[in-house]
């Protein structure tokens, strides 16, 4: 029987709320404690490099509160000397190497791991070192998948955003087809398959249909929906939604 399929819960765009006013309201930390009441078996926090949402003291508070809950935080960081050493200051449970440009509204695409080894090489290896699970957030490619295995991830998140953005049903099926193929490469190669971006209640369970993904991150649409809904109410059936897939 399939393992229960784990729901990270992105809370950055609470702080990127709370940081249009400058203020204190509404509190990202708030928001993890309440994911997590809600049914999330863990939190994922982008602190990017020009802070735009998520700051250092978030990270420092997410930590404590993560290990009191006893679970895992999901560090969403740049392959940069200043991320590498947040993190292993505070040794999340994995760090999530992404891609990060500053123009860029939210991550666009996966890190493009292929071609740049020798520069993810060293940090995914001080970051095991450090005991912190070391997970790639990628394209469905087998270029990518290949070097991911090769810089000594032990997980992949691939990218569903072209999934969940495409229109046609023809177009949308060839992408899910490119992004079971891609995991069924990443569990033979002994990666752990995760996905995230873009998922909803439609899209969510859908993914599920891969048997080889473990954990889905979902973020944006969660903190949308929980305008209407409330954030604990949009977590519970995100997870309903999830444990009814087929």
């Amino acid at each position: 029987m399939r393992e229960r399929v784990r729901l990270g819960v992105n809370i950055d765009h609470v702080a990127t709320v709370r940081n249009a006013r400058g203020g204190a309201h509404p509190d990202p930390v708030r928001a993890a404690e309440t994911a997590l009441t809600a049914g999330a078996d863990g939190i994922t926090a982008h602190l990017r490099e020009d802070r735009r949402h998520i700051t250092d003291a978030d990270i420092g508070v997410l930590s404590a509160l993560c290990a009191r809950a006893a679970k895992p935080l999901n560090f969403e960081m740049a392959v940069t000397d200043e991320m590498l050493s947040i993190a292993l200051r505070h040794r999340p449970h994995a760090a999530c190497l992404v891609p990060e440009r500053r123009e860029e509204v939210t991550t666009e695409g996966g890190l493009a791991v292929a071609g740049q080894e020798a520069r993810i090489k060293p940090v995914a290896q001080a970051l095991t070192e450090a005991g912190i699970r070391v997970s790639l957030f990628i394209e469905p490619s087998e270029a990518q998948v290949e070097a991911a295995a090769a810089v000594g991830a032990q997980v992949v998140e691939f990218h569903t955003g072209r999934y969940c953005h495409l229109t046609d049903p023809g177009e949308r099926e060839v992408e899910f087809e490119r992004l079971a193929a891609a995991a069924a490469q990443a569990d033979i190669l002994g990666l752990e398959v995760h996905a995230g971006h873009g998922l909803d209640y439609e899209t969510a369970p859908r993914m599920l249909a891969i048997p080889e993904i473990r954990e889905l991150n979902i973020g944006h649409f969660l903190i949308g929906e929980s305008i209407f809904v409330g954030l604990d109410t949009a977590i519970r059936r995100m997870r309903a939604a999830m444990d009814s897939a087929k």
